[in-house]
């Protein structure tokens, strides 16, 4: 009998991760039976356990994945890119992050196991503000505490009305204005007015940075 190789092993595995994020967005982590798992991977309950201990171990596979991309996001363009590409994201992702805030808020050993993934988003948000307010860019009339918790709110608040199935229809125009927020309005001393809508840092910015990718929209 030949060898399974490594690279099929692995697509058998994102295989029975997609099947079980489309369980998870339709039915609920509750309502994701093996049945259901079974139903929606193709697979029998055991090639799906051969891969995974139980489904709480497929769930929190795909919760820290997601939750590893979104820290990769946030450190390479800031958390209202992450939001940004919320319009493109699928019900699948936004499914998982329910049931992540649902068994937060119910089960305290997940939400004691979740901590340290939580801090590694908060701390490549924190950096990446920090390193914007070394540059001029974000507001320092603010606390980088409370900006934090302000991008926060508003991630939270899209996660949550596009999962009960509306997107903002003025998505764009409604990331500016928290874009905006967060950004500093006067200029350091020495530094010219930046343009109201520019792509990336004035010429001459220390930092490559902004505090998101601004598109043209308008």
């Amino acid at each position: 009998m030949p060898r399974v190789t490594e690279d099929r092993l692995a697509e058998r595995r994102d295989e029975i991760l997609a099947g079980a994020r489309r369980a998870f967005a339709r039915h609920g982590y509750e309502g994701a039976t093996v049945k259901v798992l079974e139903a929606e991977t193709g697979l029998s309950r055991g090639a799906i356990f051969h891969h995974f201990r139980d489904k709480q171990a497929l769930f929190l596979c795909l919760a820290e994945s997601d939750a590893a991309r979104t820290a990769e996001v946030v450190r390479r363009a800031g958390l209202v890119q992450v939001m940004r590409e919320l319009r493109d994201i699928d019900a699948g992702w936004l499914g998982v992050q329910l049931e992540v805030r649902r068994r937060l808020r119910t089960d305290p050993a997940f939400a004691a196991s979740w901590a340290a993934r939580q801090a590694a988003v908060d701390d490549a948000a924190r950096s990446r503000l920090e390193r914007q307010r070394a540059a001029g860019v974000v507001r320092d009339d603010v606390d980088v505490a409370l900006l934090l918790e302000f991008l926060h709110l508003v991630l939270d608040g899209l996660v949550s009305r596009m999962a009960a199935g509306t997107t903002p229809d003025r998505l764009d125009g409604v990331l500016d204005l928290v874009e905006d927020a967060v950004r500093r309005t006067d200029p350091p001393a020495g530094r010219a007015e930046e343009p109201p809508h520019r792509s990336g840092p004035p010429p001459g910015d220390p930092s490559p940075d902004s505090v998101v990718h601004r598109r043209t929209h308008r």
